[in-house]
């Protein structure tokens, strides 16, 4: 066994691998994750490579480490699903556009919304969405208070320019839920 840990962890990575990786891969659904399992076992044991055992116990080391990290994982998804059931929940609940416009309309919002610059999304989305007033978008953003005012006064003249171009009653179709652009 090389005594330096680089050699060391290339030996029990070389002889554990497959064996790790076929544990990994009945005990998940998706091959990804299966991946995902083995390389976090491996990271696992890099850090921690003085205390893997020498011979045949690292294999069994490591399976042990991997029956966590599955456990882990398993616990990972209960609480992803569980998260995403709470949020489609609140999101049926939830209006999305107040009095807003027709269908087609929105479509159409929808595409002018997407041609605007990153910059411009991205500042009219911390508005509307996320709720953030100019402080709170400077802090998002890095930048100072009064560039997050001209910046967001001059997202939404270039929104309300081109809602105009594309005959959208602009007062109209920016209430998003309470918040208007």
């Amino acid at each position: 066994m090389g005594a330096d840990p680089a050699s060391r962890f290339e030996e029990i990575y070389g002889s554990s691998y497959g064996p790790l990786l076929g544990y990994a891969l009945r005990r998940c659904a998706d091959p990804d994750d299966a991946a995902d399992v083995v390389a976090e076992t491996f990271m696992i044991a890099w850090r921690r490579i003085a205390e893997v055992p020498a011979g045949d116990e690292a294999k069994l080391w490591l399976f042990g480490v991997a029956r966590k990290v599955l456990a882990n994982h398993r616990r990972g998804e209960r609480r992803h699903e569980q998260r995403t059931a709470a949020l489609r929940a609140q999101l049926a609940a939830t209006p999305l556009v107040a009095q807003g416009p027709p269908a087609a309309d929105l479509s159409q919002l929808g595409r002018v919304f997407r041609a605007l610059s990153d910059d411009d999304r991205e500042l009219l989305s911390l508005v509307a969405w996320e709720r953030l007033d100019p402080g709170q978008i400077a802090k998002t953003l890095g930048i100072s208070r009064n560039a997050a005012r001209v910046r967001l006064y001059r997202a939404r003249r270039r929104f309300a320019r081109a809602l105009a171009e594309a005959g959208i009653d602009a007062p109209r179709a920016v209430a998003v839920e309470g918040s208007v652009l």
